[in-house]
């Protein structure tokens, strides 16, 4: 079994990554807590027993914005968010509301999620499920198909240039789509190499959590065309969807705005339909 070399990771990212840091720690504590109890042959058997992917590639490069919602019930930077007792019933009116994909947060300690809520959310719905996690392990790819998981999260600032060539190879031979984090122009250098298909940009530094809504606009330069490139975290109005789309942005993660909002399918609607309208330009 292949584990993260968390002091190479940091010092490749060039700072020490506090926040990110704890949120790895948790994580392969409760990693090594699932591995005594589900082996990976049994995570094998179970893939073999799933519904086959659905390829969000087409959908993400249709002509219109798309937006990956995230069902989403907290956050180291903002704490609790939303309840979210039925992520189930969530995500169908994300579906409703025309996401083209759903992502679930299923780290426990920090964000309040689960494989459960992954597995409750890919029964529900017929559109592609996204697990976001901090991967950290091969172990973690089985699991995430073995739930249902038609696309993996590999957080660059998290993994080494070798952990993220032999995870982004495992996650392709189980027929997902990768969505690749980036935070800085290393970052989008560094991944690069693995010439993905999806490039996600976060707008939040892990050293501060902050946002940062100019990095899409910086970053988004460095990726080539024919990469889909995502804007990630701090999108909060219309204004923000316009601004990344007219930096380049072919898709937008979103989970805060629409937890928080008491009609997330017509939110959703909106920033689709609205997406391309030129009354807010960059300056």
């Amino acid at each position: 079994m292949f584990f993260v070399n968390w002091d190479t990771a940091r010092k490749l990212n060039g700072k020490i990554l506090n926040v990110l840091n704890q949120i790895i720690e948790g994580v392969r504590e409760d990693l090594a807590e699932r591995k005594k109890q589900v082996g990976l042959n049994e995570l094998q058997v179970k893939i073999s027993e799933v519904n086959p992917v659905i390829d969000v590639l087409p959908l993400l490069k249709s002509s219109n914005l798309s937006v990956i919602a995230e069902v989403k019930r907290s956050s180291p930077s903002k704490g609790a968010l939303a309840q979210i007792s039925d992520p189930a019933a969530l995500a169908l009116s994300y579906q409703a509301g025309g996401a083209s994909a759903v992502s679930v947060l299923t780290e426990r300690r920090k964000f309040g999620g689960s494989l459960a809520d992954l597995a409750a959310v890919r029964e529900a719905i017929n559109i592609p499920v996204l697990r976001k996690d901090f991967m950290v392990d091969e172990y973690q790819i089985f699991e995430a198909r073995a739930y249902g998981a038609d696309i993996v999260l590999l957080i660059v600032a998290a993994l080494s240039d070798l952990q993220l060539s032999e995870f982004y190879a495992i996650s392709k031979s189980l027929g997902m789509q990768v969505l690749v984090e980036t935070h800085s122009l290393e970052e989008v250098e560094r991944a690069l190499l693995l010439n993905p298909e999806i490039i996600g940009v976060n707008a939040r530094d892990l050293t501060t959590l902050k946002i940062d809504l100019d990095a899409f606009d910086r970053l988004a330069k460095a990726i080539p065309q024919g990469m889909v490139k995502v804007a990630e975290s701090g999108i909060s109005s219309l204004e923000d969807v316009i601004s990344y789309r007219n930096s380049g942005a072919e898709a937008i993660l979103v989970g805060e705005a629409l937890v928080k909002d008491g009609d997330p399918a017509h939110m959703i609607q909106n920033f689709i339909n609205r997406a391309d309208t030129p009354t807010i330009s960059k300056v």
